[in-house]
């Protein structure tokens, strides 16, 4: 079954939510309900039906992998997984010469990163559309997963808070942009030395001017923490930071963890999301990790819901 989308009749890719309308990012909502709807009922689409896709991961992954291959495969297309030590990229060929080739053989490049930078050199040479599965300054594949989940929970997008608590990473930048587009207050906490991007805050703040949401940074959980209705976490040592850790740690913990204390302070129907996988005592609590306020698992599958949703959106007719 193919339900065309009125909205995108050629994918174009995805380097970060900004490129993307707020009516767009609310279809490719609606368009997650259904698909998860339907698999309950085993009914599948064909949207990527006689598609090929290559999978790049130069850092490993659990959900963004299995959730992006299933995607595919449900949707009826293909897919190649290369590890980073499958390619020549960037040391016998360069990255513009990969792109040229892999163009070649693929309808779409589905990439995990260290450097967005070099994310948008492959893009920009590749003449099929590349997706953004993890970079050092975006997660948008994730932050659907987590606009999502608020939708499915709360019910609603928008007239809500959220606060993030810690490393001011890939996923507070993605969730920054992504908030602010559809209109959810989203409150970072996060030390002075690890808030996010400046660029990308400076960004979000625009959007909430015309969406009508609050955006703010600040230093304090418990300014953010205080009446939210969803309140999330990362790991404080995201992969290729291991070096750090220590140092880390000792900035982090305990006063940016997402315990029984903070979450008091929160409303009374909050909920608790986390991308996974989590350092267990350190960013957030095992009664809080595995309470019932939680819905970190909720999260975990619907990413295989919106990386269908998007796909279907990205290739529909």
């Amino acid at each position: 079954m193919i339900i065309p989308s009125k909205l995108q009749p050629k994918a174009r890719g995805l380097m970060s939510l900004q490129e993307y309308t707020r009516k767009e990012i609310v279809e490719i909502m609606s368009l997650s309900a259904l698909l998860k709807k339907d698999r309950t009922r085993h009914r599948l689409w064909n949207t990527l039906e006689g598609k090929t896709f290559a999978l790049i991961f130069q850092k490993p992954s659990t959900r963004t992998r299995l959730s992006i291959e299933v995607a595919i495969r449900e949707l009826g297309g293909h897919s190649t997984y290369l590890g980073w030590n499958d390619l020549q990229l960037g040391r016998m060929e360069s990255i513009s010469d990969t792109a040229k080739v892999m163009s070649r053989y693929l309808d779409g490049i589905i990439a995990r990163v260290h450097s967005h930078n070099d994310l948008t050199i492959f893009a920009k040479w590749s003449t099929i559309p590349v997706f953004n599965a993890l970079s050092d300054t975006h997660h948008p594949m994730q932050a659907l997963a987590d606009l999502f989940t608020i939708n499915e929970k709360k019910g609603k997008l928008g007239a809500l808070k959220v606060a993030f608590i810690g490393d001011g990473n890939n996923v507070a930048n993605s969730l920054l942009i992504a908030c602010s587009k559809v209109g959810l207050d989203l409150f970072v906490a996060s030390p002075k030395e690890y808030v996010p991007d400046p660029r990308i805050v400076k960004t979000a703040l625009s959007n909430a001017k015309e969406s009508g949401s609050i955006v703010k940074v600040t230093t304090e959980p418990k300014e953010a923490a205080k009446n939210a209705d969803v309140i999330m976490t990362d790991a404080a040592t995201s992969m290729g930071f291991e070096d750090q850790s220590e140092q880390r740690t000792k900035i982090f913990f305990p006063r940016y963890q997402v315990n029984e204390k903070l979450l008091k302070i929160t409303n009374k129907n909050s909920i608790v999301m986390h991308c996974q996988p989590w350092k267990i005592g350190e960013e957030i609590t095992k009664t809080v990790a595995y309470g019932k306020q939680c819905v970190a698992f909720d999260q975990a599958e619907n990413r295989l819901h919106t990386s269908k949703a998007f796909l279907h959106f990205s290739y529909s007719p």
